[in-house]
């Protein structure tokens, strides 16, 4: 298991990234965005304590994001 500070880190870049995917894809403004990411079911699977989808990559996290329409976009 890796420290906290790192799994925050790791975490935090991540949701940058979402938002920049969303914000030059659909073209909304970046609260918007921010609030698609951290509404979406994804983003709770992302900070889960056990789960360790925050080790993947920002694009694979982004498709699963688009694949549910939980984040409002689809």
């Amino acid at each position: 298991m890796i420290p906290q500070n790192q799994r925050d880190y790791l975490i935090n870049r991540i949701v940058d990234k979402l938002t920049e995917f969303i914000f030059l894809d659909y073209d909304v403004k970046l609260p918007s965005a921010l609030n698609m990411v951290y509404q979406s079911n994804v983003y709770q699977l992302l900070i889960k304590d056990d789960g360790y989808l925050y080790t993947q990559s920002p694009s694979y996290i982004y498709e699963l994001l688009m694949e549910n329409s939980d984040a409002g976009l689809v």
